[in-house]
C-alpha cells in the first residue's frame, strides 16, 4: 500500500510539473474534493483538470520538501495521508510557499487514487 501510494505522491509532482492537467486529474476520483491553500473547493475530476489547465500555464512548479509522507492505513483499500511540499515561480526555494497537503488515498479499479485534498499554507507565527 505505502509504495503504491508514494508513487501516487510523485505522479502528482511530475505531472504538475510537466503542466499535463490531465494526467494531474487523473490521479484522483471522478468525484473527489479537492480544496486549495486558499479554501476553494473543487468537486471532481473534471474541475480539477480544468482549474489546473488554466494553473499550469503560469511558472508555478514544486520544488520537493516535506520530508518523507505519513500514510496511516484506514482499511486494507483507504489510506489517510499527510504530506509537505513547497513550490516556486521563479524556481528558487521560497519558504512562504510552504504546504501541508492531506488526502485520502482510496484504492479503486483504476489503482490507487486521491479521493480528497487539502491543502494549508504553512504559517510561522
Amino acid at each position: 500500500m505505502s509504495t503504491e501510494i508514494v508513487r501516487l505522491l510523485g505522479r502528482m509532482a511530475e505531472t504538475w510539473n510537466a503542466g499535463d492537467a490531465a494526467g494531474y486529474a487523473g490521479l484522483f476520483t471522478a468525484d473527489a474534493d479537492y480544496i486549495t491553500f486558499f479554501g476553494l473547493h473543487l468537486r471532481g475530476r473534471q474541475a480539477i483538470e480544468e482549474t489546473h489547465r488554466e494553473l499550469f500555464k503560469t511558472p508555478i512548479k514544486l520544488t520537493g520538501g516535506g520530508g518523507e509522507p505519513v500514510i496511516r492505513p484506514l482499511t486494507e483499500d483507504v489510506a489517510l495521508v499527510i504530506s509537505g511540499g513547497s513550490s516556486s515561480v521563479d524556481g528558487r526555494p521560497d519558504p512562504g510557499r510552504d504546504s501541508v497537503i492531506t488526502l485520502t488515498a482510496l484504492r479503486t479499479p483504476e489503482g490507487w487514487r486521491f479521493a480528497s485534498f487539502q491543502n494549508t499554507r504553512v504559517s510561522r507565527p
